[in-house]
């Protein structure tokens, strides 16, 4: 157990999402004098002064009595700036006191959100020098110069893929949700079914697929929008047949506007066990730019462990098959901390994704998300610890740059093992516009279909609404009418002022 006194703040959240970082489900108490039970006693004071706050830290142990202490001065006197900056300093304190407790670096600082480099863009784009951004990530949330160097790169490497990126929300790009897999990975929390026990809802989810394919068409006419990129997701959208594939090609096509211009389009074949000729032969007719083959790990047995019932060979086999075909813009992801996998597993994994040399890859570190099959059963599958899983990351970031790859976006979650990140890496001009818009948030992303979540932003806005589709087909099929018209609705609403902000 973990006393925390707080005295004079109540950032008990922002506190327990620090100590998360140190600790995994730490149990915590908030109490307003320290108990005589063992364990941990922290203290994080916090005193206003006229230009600013002084946050001190305070950890026992029993044996050792850590202090620190940390100094802020306010950069506005706004409420929300003041509260922001006292914040940063209760975090700054007690990030400090347990680094040096525990003698682990936290790279990302205080940091706990997933776009770390949507805030290096936000600054850059408002006219900050890249000195003084870099100064202000520093100071403000802590980050260490070697995750600093990181976020640049991807930055720089993003402006050179998307040269309008910050007039890109003058457009929009298009998620296509399609809730459907062979099976469930025990790491999942995305809306898949398997599609053998759901046969019965397959039909009437495209049915209102197509309808809402359909009436967001007409509004894309309508206002003259142009898309930037398009991506059928899941799901495992490869989970359809080819016969149904073709038919969301053939109404996207006849309704969408700009179809030409259109810089992306990307189809997640993640699975290799859904990918047949036939389907490559529509997407290949269709002229889907990109897609993802994903081998998670190649090591068999842990294939099966977390329920993915392809075989390594299988994986092999459909990804030539793919090449040969002329969908030569694949992408791999590797999921790092797999149960049972450790610096051997992974240097296997390595090995044979080189054989392969796919346009691009994604190592991802293992989340342990709540509603996950692997979160509510953790007894039954080990995983690395934090000191093999940052070796692990170690080995796959000196592996990419090895072999000619770059990074090009980067997200973080919570729960991630080792507190660490996922990075996307591509070797040159093959990096995926899709991924960098869904992540840097930086304009409209419609979502369509089952599970689908937009992201509404008026252009020069800067605004986001979320909009969610409903998670399960059921669902879906029996309101997708409704949620359409309200969706339309919103849109118009939100869109209302964009003459208004163009002009």
């Amino acid at each position: 157990m973990i006393e925390i006194r707080c005295e004079g703040h109540t950032f008990e959240r922002e506190v327990s999402l620090i100590l998360a970082l140190f600790y995994e489900d730490p149990a915590l108490a908030f109490v307003s004098r320290w108990t005589d039970e063992p364990g941990l006693k922290l203290k994080l004071s916090l005193s206003q002064q006229a230009d600013g706050v002084v946050a001190d830290s305070e950890l026992f142990d029993g044996h050792k009595r850590l202090f620190h202490q940390v100094q802020r001065s306010y950069v506005s006197l706004e409420e929300k700036a003041m509260r922001k900056t006292a914040k940063q300093a209760v975090n700054y304190a007690l990030l400090l006191v347990l680094e040096e407790y525990t003698s682990m670096e936290q790279g990302w600082g205080i940091l706990t959100g997933i776009r770390p480099t949507k805030l290096l863009h936000q600054l850059l784009s408002s006219g900050v020098s890249k000195e003084e951004a870099h100064r202000r990530l520093q100071q403000d949330v802590v980050l260490r110069p070697y995750k600093l160097q990181l976020l640049q790169e991807i930055v720089d490497r993003q402006l050179r893929v998307v040269p309008d990126f910050y007039q890109v929300d003058q457009e929009l790009s298009i998620y296509i949700g399609i809730p459907f897999c062979p099976t469930k990975c025990a790491y999942c929390t995305f809306p898949a079914y398997a599609i053998r026990s759901h046969t019965a809802s397959v039909n009437p989810f495209l049915e209102g697929l197509h309808y809402e394919l359909e009436r967001i068409g007409e509004w894309l006419t309508e206002h003259d929008q142009k898309i930037t990129s398009i991506y059928f997701g899941g799901g495992t959208p490869t989970s359809i047949t080819a016969e149904d594939m073709d038919m969301l090609f053939q109404t996207m096509h006849r309704k969408f506007p700009h179809m030409d211009k259109v810089r992306e389009l990307t189809v997640e074949a993640g699975r290799p066990d859904t990918i047949t000729r036939e389907k490559l032969e529509v997407m290949k007719r269709w002229e889907v730019d990109r897609i993802s083959i994903n081998p998670q790990s190649f090591t068999q047995e842990t294939l099966h462990a977390i329920g993915r019932h392809h075989t390594v060979e299988e994986t092999i086999e459909k990804y030539h098959l793919a090449m040969e075909m002329g969908l030569t813009n694949i992408n791999m992801d590797l999921i790092i901390g797999l149960p049972n996998e450790g610096l051997a597993e992974l240097a296997h994994s390595l090995r044979e994704v080189e054989k392969l040399m796919p346009a691009s890859m994604t190592v991802h570190t293992l989340s342990f998300k709540r509603a996950s099959e692997m979160t509510q059963n953790k007894e039954r599958y080990r995983v690395a610890s934090r000191d093999e899983i940052s070796a692990m990351m170690q080995m796959a970031s000196d592996w990419t740059q090895a072999n000619g790859y770059a990074p090009y976006y980067l997200y973080r979650q919570k729960n991630i093992l080792g507190n660490l990140e996922n990075v996307g890496y591509s070797l040159p001009n093959q990096e995926s516009i899709y991924n960098i818009m869904i992540m840097e948030e930086v304009q409209t992303i419609l979502g369509l279909g089952c599970g689908a979540v937009s992201k509404l932003m008026a252009p020069g806005s800067g605004k986001l609404t979320r909009w969610p589709n409903p998670k399960d087909p059921k669902t879906y099929n029996d309101t997708y009418k409704i949620l359409v018209e309200n969706k339309l609705r919103d849109l118009n609403e939100i869109y209302a002022g964009k003459s208004a902000v163009q002009s």
